[in-house]
């Protein structure tokens, strides 16, 4: 719904889908490197991160639909939406390439989240997403440390883990500027206490990054303008593929369940 036309709950419902489409997305595409995985450890710490971020959206998928009221639920939300109704940021749907890609890709969503969950779980007037976040902040401070560990790893290792790191910075950083933007839905959460306002969060974001690039020896690029366009559902080529295999079942199988 245009934002001059949404109601206050509209706002509300569309302030939390941007918190569970990021999970989503990012969920799923951890979930492409089952059987792709490195070595056997990382298979079963990438299939529960991924597990982690799916259980965040789906709690969040169903608490919207309660508050929107129109009988629709978290299957609904997944994967009854059209590409331009999605509103995750696009850090999250950029495509794996390697595993240097898909650790910094972690560690910046992670370094995000894991203080927004520790603000909401304090500060949201909403009592159902104080109890999300409490759980949903234990499990990205596990995604922080883990995806951390790997940068460090690979940029200060051998020459090609180093080189690899060094482009996944070059190439992602770029997307980390709408982490903080405040869409029209978001600034109506921050003044409702629904939800902080990102800005909160950016100095830890800073010095958690810095800090591990500092031991990983990376510099983080200088990006003169950020790209953006998530949060208004104008997505990158690679979403439509990811939907494509995300929504297929339901698609192809319209109500099918488990």
């Amino acid at each position: 719904m245009p934002v001059a036309h949404a109601n206050a709950a509209d706002m509300r419902v569309a302030a939390i889908l941007e918190i569970a489409d990021d999970c989503l997305i990012l969920g799923h595409r951890l979930s492409e490197w089952c059987g792709h995985a490195p070595m056997l450890e990382e298979e079963l710490a990438l299939a529960n991160m991924g597990l982690d971020l799916l259980g965040q959206a789906r709690a969040l998928y169903a608490h919207a639909g309660e508050i929107e009221g129109k009988g629709r639920g978290e299957d609904d939300f997944a994967f009854l939406r059209r590409e331009r109704q999605y509103l995750n940021c696009l850090l999250v749907e950029r495509e794996n390439r390697d595993f240097a890609h898909t650790m910094l890709r972690q560690l910046y969503f992670a370094a995000f989240m894991q203080p927004c969950w520790r603000a909401i779980a304090a500060t949201s007037c909403d009592e159902t997403l104080k109890g999300i976040a409490a759980k949903a902040e234990k499990e990205m401070a596990y995604h922080l440390r883990h995806a951390g560990e790997w940068v460090i790893r690979l940029g200060d290792g051998t020459e090609e883990s180093a080189a690899r790191m060094t482009d996944a910075v070059t190439e992602l950083h770029r997307y980390t500027g709408e982490l903080f933007a405040t869409s029209p839905a978001r600034e109506h959460a921050v003044a409702e206490g629904l939800l902080p306002d990102p800005e909160t969060v950016r100095a830890e974001w800073d010095a958690t990054i810095a800090t591990v690039f500092g031991e990983a020896k990376l510099e983080a690029a200088e990006i003169r303008v950020m790209q953006k366009g998530g949060r208004e559902g104008r997505h990158g080529e690679e979403m439509g593929h990811l939907l494509a295999e995300l929504q297929f079942m339901q698609r192809a199988y319209p109500g099918v369940e488990w």
